[in-house]
Parts: structure tokens; C-alpha cells; sequence
């Protein structure tokens, strides 16, 4: 793992990271909180990263992003802002954990569909009759007599 110029990888899923190299970075200003120093840092961060055009995610991988972000995308670019923090390196922190949380779950394999397992018959009708047995049981409770 090469280190690069001073932030880690944000690791997708498995060996999976956002290529670095990919990552299109907007700053502007913010229009978050800030003291005196707020209209003159560019602490409002966007990330783009061109999803339809990467050869970073495994095929399968790419195909399912773009169909699940698809309301996302801009001519297959998918875009995250951030700008909670003041610092511009936070709001970066922030922008590309999103990204990588984001493809993390649009590439994510789909859940196997769930089989309905049978019951075999005996434990319904013994799961019945105790419910019934149940029910008599309660209505004994109330000290009146069940006219």
C-alpha cells in the first residue's frame, strides 16, 4: 500500500478503495456556521467521481451502482457534498466517507430472496390448540360469572 500525500484510502469493500486519483474535488464557500472567518474559507467540499466511467470497481460491481444510484447520477458522474465542518480537510474526511459508504451499498450483492419454509402440520395445530387453551384460561379470570 503506497502511502499517498497524507489521507488513507476509503476503503468500499474488501480491497475495493475510491481511486484516488479519480476523485474530482469542488471547493466553495460554505454557508455553514462560522465565526468572522466564514465568508472568507472555502470550506464547502464536492466530490464527484465518474461512475460510469471507472475501471476501479469490479464489473458486476459498477453495473449495480449505476442501476441503484441511477436517480443520482449526472451523465454518470455521482456527486456528495459536505459542509458541516469548518475545516476544508474535515469536509473532505466527510465527503469521502459518504462516497465510500454510498457505493458500499449500491454494490452490495442483493439479499437472496427469503424461501418460505413449511410448517410441518403437528406444530400448527399443537401451536393452536395451546392458544385456545390460553384463551379459556383468561376468561376464567374475571371472578364474574360468564353469564
Amino acid at each position: 500500500m503506497g502511502h499517498m500525500s497524507g489521507h488513507r484510502a476509503y476503503v468500499i469493500r474488501g480491497s475495493v478503495s475510491l481511486p484516488e486519483a479519480e476523485l474530482m474535488w469542488r471547493f466553495s464557500r460554505s454557508s455553514g456556521p462560522g465565526g468572522q472567518h466564514v465568508n472568507t474559507s472555502d470550506s464547502q467540499v464536492e466530490l464527484r467521481f465518474d461512475l460510469a466511467r471507472t475501471e476501479a470497481l469490479p464489473e458486476v460491481w459498477k453495473q449495480r451502482a449505476l442501476e441503484r444510484l441511477e436517480s443520482r447520477l449526472v451523465g454518470g458522474v455521482i456527486s456528495v457534498r459536505a459542509s458541516e465542518h469548518r475545516s476544508q480537510w474535515r469536509n473532505r474526511e466527510m465527503a469521502a466517507t459518504r462516497l465510500a459508504s454510498l457505493l458500499a451499498e449500491a454494490t452490495a450483492p442483493p439479499p437472496k430472496p427469503r424461501r418460505a419454509t413449511r410448517i410441518p402440520r403437528g406444530i400448527n395445530e399443537r401451536r393452536l390448540r395451546e392458544k385456545k387453551r390460553r384463551g379459556e384460561t383468561k376468561q376464567g379470570r374475571s371472578g364474574k360469572d360468564w353469564g
